[in-house]
């Protein structure tokens, strides 16, 4: 039998009784009987008087036996609206897991303006640098993988790199990490690798590497290259690297003012938080081309997405629910697509999802756990978030673990001070954090 949720009931529902719609009481008693709930305990849960609540249900059985064309009860309603789905005469979107990157065909994408719109102008630019910078889970990936689709419709080729990816064998050692670096490109292009027939020791590594990517790479193309770097963060834990790739990308950027070739390629550079090792202002690329910071949603945004999961609430109900959700967990892209997702596909109200967000049985749950493993892994990190959290007032704490605690999406800084980046994480972990830590 096709098995249906409520969101699923509820549009089958909808789209039978146009142009007519569910009110605030059918829809509340439409839910509550679907999760199992007698007339009287609907009643008692609601505030409504009983027999209101019987009347209601009877009139919503009897219009549904007239659309349907057959008799519909309290006791065989999930029943006929699973054989209306199995007739195939409703289709669903299907939500999607909001986990990683939001896929280019994907509804749920929000767009920030104008991030979109000055970037997709920017890569078009020879010798175009993009540098996307924000916490983790704030939407960069997103973007940048629509800047590149954007690249592609030009008819630019496209590589990315994701340092995550790097074996730290590789991070260890500056030859191997830039041959593995032109490996990955010359494999992405699909063209064969000449690594040894570019490679020379006595003009050194980055010499090496940048005549191969020059000579061999850029001349051989006859599009422009945009090249996309994410998880550049990566690299700051591994400062020898950092140091001597950092400026490296710099001196590509800025060749395209000295050589037409290098006006083929493009840079996107994606990171989660400023560099903090001790780097020359003018060897950073962290500090040229077009900078993006993407930041939390706004209300509108967060509206916006609601409206794309398809919540069941009347207008007003969700203004007032979404004003509470973002005192709880700010304009955080992933946080909110997490929350309309469960209460999208869940039998969950808003009062309970809000409830237990900050707790060990909500929502949030295994993205809190994973939080606070890390900070158990990094005691020294996991002591000074427990400083911050258990704060009423914004702190300072070493500039290290400030920036390790802003890339993960923790903190926000306010000048040299910190605080938690939201409600749900000072209410979470200033709970569990010392006991852990």
């Amino acid at each position: 039998m096709t098995d249906i949720v409520i969101s699923q009931a509820l549009k089958i529902v909808d789209k039978t009784l146009e142009p007519d719609r569910l009110n605030t009481v059918e829809e509340l008693v439409l839910k509550e009987c679907w999760a199992g709930k007698t007339y009287q305990e609907i009643a008692v849960d609601s505030g409504y008087d009983s027999d209101y609540i019987r009347v209601v249900g009877s009139r919503l059985w009897q219009n549904l036996s007239n659309a349907f064309a057959e008799k519909v009860t309290k006791n065989n309603f999930k029943s006929v609206l699973r054989q209306q789905a199995r007739k195939g005469a409703f289709s669903f979107s299907t939500l999607e897991l909001p986990d990683g990157q939001v896929p280019l065909n994907s509804d749920f994408y929000v767009e920030r303006p104008p991030h979109e719109t000055s970037t997709y102008e920017e890569i078009i630019h020879p010798g175009a640098l993009i540098r996307i910078k924000s916490p983790l889970n704030m939407g960069k990936t997103s973007l940048m993988i629509r800047i590149l689709a954007h690249g592609r419709s030009q008819g630019f080729k496209t590589v990315t790199i994701n340092f995550q990816l790097a074996e730290a064998s590789l991070l260890c050692d500056l030859n191997k990490f830039l041959r593995w670096l032109m490996a990955n490109i010359t494999l992405q292009l699909g063209i064969e690798s000449q690594l040894d027939s570019y490679w020379d020791e006595d003009l050194g590594t980055k010499v090496s590497c940048t005549t191969y990517l020059q000579r061999y790479i850029l001349e051989q193309l006859s599009q422009p290259l945009v090249l996309a770097f994410d998880e550049v963060n990566h690299l700051f834990e591994y400062p020898e690297i950092a140091q001597e790739f950092l400026p490296l990308i710099r001196f590509w950027h800025e060749e395209a003012n000295n050589f037409s070739i290098w006006k083929r390629l493009r840079l996107i550079v994606v990171h989660s938080t400023d560099i903090y090792l001790p780097l020359d202002i003018n060897q950073s690329p962290l500090n040229l081309g077009l900078p993006v910071n993407l930041i939390q949603f706004n209300f509108e945004q967060m509206k916006d997405l609601a409206s794309r999961h398809k919540l069941r609430y009347q207008v007003e109900n969700l203004d007032r629910d979404i004003t509470l959700l973002m005192k709880m967990i700010g304009g955080y892209p992933y946080l909110a697509r997490l929350a309309f997702y469960a209460l999208s596909t869940e039998n969950i109200t808003f009062e309970r999802l809000l409830a237990e967000a900050p707790t060990s049985c909500g929502i949030y749950r295994n993205h809190l756990q994973g939080h606070l493993s890390t900070l158990k892994k990094y005691p020294e990190l996991g002591k000074a978030y427990e400083q911050v959290v258990c704060s009423d007032q914004p702190i300072q704490i070493s500039a290290i673990n400030a920036h390790k605690l802003e890339s993960i999406g923790l903190i926000k800084l306010v000048n040299n001070m910190v605080l938690p980046s939201c409600l749900l994480y000072r209410f979470y972990f200033r709970e569990y954090l010392a006991a852990e830590i």
